[in-house]
């Protein structure tokens, strides 16, 4: 079984407008909503792939029940801990002729309903699969991706971590299966500015010496590089369309990735982590099946 951790879901409320004027009462053109948060975000992608999976972290209120009730109508098997007060987040994202985001904060998470995440994070068994992705909200401790993978240690788990400095650096003497940083987040971990493949390679390799079995570098408008766990170089480039969506591509290539390396073909694995990453970067929302096959017609 797959699980995926959102600490801090939301309902995402695109806005899309002309011009936005500040002071001003500014009327939209159109309106919809999504279930966000990262690892919500690759448990959706998985479907589409038709893969299973049990979305876990920390909901409140009713824009928690929302969220809940939301998943569950797309097919999604959610296990959420219920906090007792607050809200799940509500992020406004203005889609005009520059994008803007006014992300929610969230409720506060506390000891008890971390002990409460713990407890069915001990459930998971050998050959499950963990993702861990995104931010760490201010209430939480910020070693909680090193108290995770401490915990599931003596477990053969996957775990996949898209985060970003050294709260991925702090946990890859766990060993996970993947970690997904892009050129720039890699650049700033060792404090370098990266301008070419080799460069890249170069410091990809130095996170799979600390302790990553394989290291997935996506590279906007350059492709994507994996240094899979048998040291081998993959290379893909760029899917061609509009971009019509900056929210959820990584997150998509995570379960892209994950999907395809099931059967252990990692150059698979990179494809159709491409094809996904661009089939909701050319979309209004993610990533659906049929333009991710679409996509992959052309890699």
């Amino acid at each position: 079984m797959v699980y995926t951790v959102t600490f801090n879901p939301a309902i995402d409320y695109v806005i899309r407008m002309g011009e936005v004027r500040l002071g001003a009462t500014n009327r939209s053109e159109g309106e919809e909503m999504y279930f966000g948060g990262k690892g919500i975000n690759v448990s959706i992608v998985l479907r589409e792939l038709g893969i299973d999976s049990k979305a876990l972290g920390f909901t409140a209120g009713f824009t928690g029940e929302a969220i809940e009730k939301g998943l569950t109508d797309m097919g999604i098997d959610t296990d959420f801990v219920r906090l007792e007060k607050g809200n799940s987040r509500i992020n406004v994202k203005i889609k005009s002729k520059e994008e803007t985001e006014l992300n929610g904060q969230g409720p506060d998470i506390g000891d008890k309903a971390i002990a409460a995440l713990f407890e069915k994070l001990d459930r998971l068994v050998d050959g499950d699969s963990l993702i861990l992705a995104g931010s760490i909200p201010a209430s939480l401790p910020s070693d909680i991706y090193e108290r995770i993978l401490e915990r599931l240690s003596g477990k053969n788990i996957k775990v996949v971590v898209d985060a970003t400095k050294d709260l991925l650096l702090n946990v890859l003497k766990y060993k996970p299966f993947l970690i997904k940083p892009n050129n720039h987040e890699l650049g700033e971990m060792f404090g370098m500015e990266l301008k070419t493949d080799e460069d890249i390679e170069k410091y990809a390799r130095r996170l799979q010496d600390m302790g990553a079995v394989n290291v997935l570098i996506s590279m906007a408008g350059d492709g994507a590089m994996l240094i899979d766990e048998f040291g081998k170089t993959h290379r893909c480039g760029v899917c061609k369309g509009t971009v019509r969506n900056s929210v959820g591509a990584g997150d998509s290539m995570v379960a892209g990735f994950l999907a395809g390396s099931l059967n252990g073909d990692y150059e698979y694995a990179l494809k159709l982590g491409t094809a996904a990453g661009g089939a909701t970067a050319f979309s209004d929302g993610l990533a659906t099946n049929d333009k991710i096959s679409e996509l992959m017609e052309t890699l």
